[in-house]
């Protein structure tokens, strides 16, 4: 269901900045070489979960974007003169963000098939592959290529040409498609699919690292620019794509790619497999228990300050003006909870982006934020109907304005009433801030993909994950717990 709202939500976005995608006119200025020149730095976009192209590896005691791709990349930033930043993704948001201006270009094995030139400019081709199919070991013997998945699920990543073209050419055959390479593999050693779609170097470094894996050829149908990988630039950036093929033509006339890229990348993917054990990968853990705790202490506090705001707001009464704040407060409120959160952050993070440019941690905070905000407004209006008139009726008695009884009388037995609603909403925060990996946040389901990667283990990242997340959860359960019976008692 995730990945359909992901290319639902891509589709609307490609459609709504339908500007970005249209050619530039003859007339129109192109600084696109000159804005990367001045900003000093070259923005790479790409999903590293696609060996030898791009993933990740232990470089020096950190996690580092490695693989053919990113040494296509840094030959380029070097041919402009600037410093390479590779921005991580998934597949299917990488043309949205070259469009949106988050990265400057992409470069993910990406093949310029017609479709895809029609929305952004390629550069020449610096690599020609083919297509394979993964299967399960014990069960090489039963598939051949592409036509023996009859009656079988076969798995693609979403928004690739494998996927399109897997739902073209085979017959009988249901198609799959995950966002992640590693989810798929994971789909595929659990039975839960036959096989998996992929280009032949990713197929072959999944079947030289995991023994239970074994290759076959797909025998699909495909054209030269289906096969062959090329850089994307965003529309009309035709200065900046003369200047990258000069340093891609220099990669295919040396033929860098299977001299030295490929086989440097191949370094890498032994290197992973010497120590597959979890605790080598603590500290990737480590830091996605960082970020997740950021996302969800930020949400929580600026999420409770709109929440107070939204729900004094919903209770207004008198005038026009008032009856205005509280329309668009109601109207804030249910338009947030009848969206999906994934939505919200993809929206955050690539529609205001136009706007501003906002980091994809920030992005990530604001979303879960505004997103939280709504049902806590809920809560306290829930919370504030619940104290007896007779408090309010005894505190102005006193002599207390209507500000001053709301803020020392009813809001604060308002609290007390709602606190264990309030808790269950931090202790759901912890677990949505998973969310925000679809953008490229490291917590801790973007950095147990990172593992996942790295090992080519599939189950042991997820079960650790889960343990930590127990972890969180328990321990903040019991600290809310304890809050909850001190309130009481006074």
């Amino acid at each position: 269901m995730k990945k359909k709202v992901i290319i639902f939500i891509t589709l609307i976005l490609a459609i709504t900045l339908g500007w970005a995608t249209r050619p530039t006119t003859a007339h129109a200025a192109d600084d696109s070489l000159v804005r990367v020149q001045k900003k000093g730095t070259l923005v790479m976009g790409t999903s590293p979960d696609y060996p030898p192209y791009e993933f990740q590896a232990t470089v020096h005691g950190k996690s580092k974007i490695v693989g053919m791709d990113v040494a296509v990349g840094e030959k380029i930033a070097k041919g402009l003169g600037v410093k390479l930043k590779v921005k991580s993704m998934s597949f299917d948001s990488l043309l949205v963000a070259l469009q949106t201006g988050k990265v400057d270009m992409v470069i993910s094995g990406m093949n310029p098939t017609p479709a895809r030139k029609k929305n952004v400019d390629f550069t020449h081709l610096y690599y020609q592959g083919g297509y394979s199919i993964v299967v399960n070991k014990s069960e090489k013997g039963l598939y051949r290529d592409k036509d023996s998945f009859k009656g079988k699920t076969i798995g693609a990543q979403t928004g690739s040409t494998m996927y399109n073209e897997s739902k073209k050419q085979t017959t009988d055959t249901k198609v799959k498609g995950m966002t992640s390479v590693s989810d798929l593999i994971l789909a595929l050693q659990s039975h839960k699919i036959a096989g998996v779609a992929m280009e032949k170097p990713s197929a072959q470094a999944y079947v030289a690292n995991n023994k239970q894996l074994a290759m076959i050829p797909s025998h699909f149908d495909l054209s030269a620019s289906d096969t062959s990988a090329a850089v994307a630039f965003k529309k009309g950036s035709t200065a900046l794509v003369a200047a990258a093929n000069k340093s891609v033509d220099q990669i295919h006339k040396q033929d860098l790619v299977n001299k030295d890229y490929l086989p440097a990348a191949g370094k890498y993917l032994k290197t992973n497999t010497v120590n597959t054990s979890m605790w080598h990968y603590w500290k990737a853990f480590l830091t996605g228990i960082e970020y997740t705790l950021i996302i969800t202490v930020c949400s929580v506090f600026f999420g409770f300050i709109l929440g107070v705001i939204l729900s004094l707001a919903r209770m207004l009464h008198g005038g026009v003006v008032q009856t205005l704040i509280r329309w668009l407060a109601t109207a804030y409120v249910e338009f947030i909870r009848g969206t999906p959160m994934m939505v919200q952050v993809m929206f955050v993070y690539f529609g205001l982006g136009l706007i501003v440019n906002l980091p994809a941690l920030t992005s990530g905070i604001i979303a879960i934020s505004l997103n939280s905000g709504a049902y806590v407004a809920e809560y306290i209006r829930g919370g504030i109907n619940s104290v007896d008139d007779g408090q309010t009726e005894a505190a102005r008695s006193l002599g207390m304005t209507s500000g001053a009884t709301m803020r020392f009388v009813i809001l604060p037995q308002a609290l007390k009433n709602i606190w264990p609603s309030l808790g269950n909403e931090f202790i759901t925060l912890i677990k949505d801030s998973s969310i925000v990996s679809i953008i490229g946040v490291s917590e801790l389901i973007f950095q147990s993909n990172i593992v996942r990667s790295d090992t080519y283990r599939g189950v042991a990242p997820i079960a650790v994950i889960m343990v930590l997340y127990f972890i969180m959860t328990f321990t903040a359960s019991r600290i809310l717990n304890h809050f909850e019976r001190s309130m009481q008692h006074d």
